[in-house]
């Protein structure tokens, strides 16, 4: 098996895109196997290259990143989209989430920090920055409806709600519940569906927003990560 981490770079801007490969050269768990400066090339390479991850800009010509990645993710589920922007603004991050990104670093990101957040979303963990967390949350409807779903959680999902909020992987929670990782994933799904929503970044943030898990709980890092 190939242990390397398949990346493909989506950014308008020739600096940036010869940058990053240049940079992502010197780790060896990372391969980068294209790169692209608009959205329609994007999504040629990632049906082409079948990516882990694609490490897309927002704003590009031709077709902008938030349609891309709802492309990219229609036609191949499996692969995992990361934003890349300096654009952290409420009209971009959510749209974007809601596209199908389990992920958003901003471009002024250390190298460690980006490096985290590409492995990471590899894993099809969440991370988010905690400056996009609070643009998520100001967005997420609070109406009586939504938040009636809450309620259809059992007690055991709330549970597993909270360590994914903590930043626990599947198999770190099996092992803290005492339970398999299956019926982790299985209350991870149930708990998807019950939230009407699309992503584990997203079932943790409307959780905050609700008021069931306290914002950035016990974190480990600055990342929200989930499995």
């Amino acid at each position: 098996m190939n242990p390397n981490i398949r990346l493909l770079i989506v950014d308008d801007y020739p600096v940036v895109l010869s940058g990053l490969v240049s940079m992502l050269k010197n780790h060896d768990d990372i391969e980068v196997v294209g790169v692209a400066n608009n959205g329609k090339k994007a999504i040629d390479l990632a049906i082409a290259q079948k990516p882990q991850v694609v490490l897309m800009n927002l704003n590009m010509p031709e077709m902008d990143g938030i349609e891309a990645t709802r492309v990219i993710k229609k036609n191949d589920p499996s692969i995992n989209i990361l934003i890349f922007s300096g654009v952290n603004t409420s009209d971009k991050v959510l749209p974007a989430l809601n596209a199908g990104a389990i992920g958003f670093v901003l471009k002024d990101a250390s190298e460690p920090e980006l490096l985290q957040a590409i492995r990471t979303v590899a894993k099809g963990d969440a991370w988010l920055h905690p400056s996009v967390i609070g643009h998520v949350l100001k967005q997420i409807t609070t109406n009586e409806e939504r938040e009636g779903l809450i309620e259809k959680l059992t007690e055991r999902e709330l549970d597993v709600l909270k360590y994914m909020a903590k930043g626990y992987s599947n198999q770190e929670i099996a092992k803290l519940m005492v339970l398999s990782t299956a019926t982790v994933h299985s209350h991870v799904s149930r708990i998807l569906a019950k939230l009407e929503v699309s992503s584990r970044t997203q079932a943790v943030i409307y959780a905050m927003r609700a008021g069931v898990i306290p914002q950035m709980e016990d974190k480990p890092d600055s990342s929200l990560q989930s499995s």
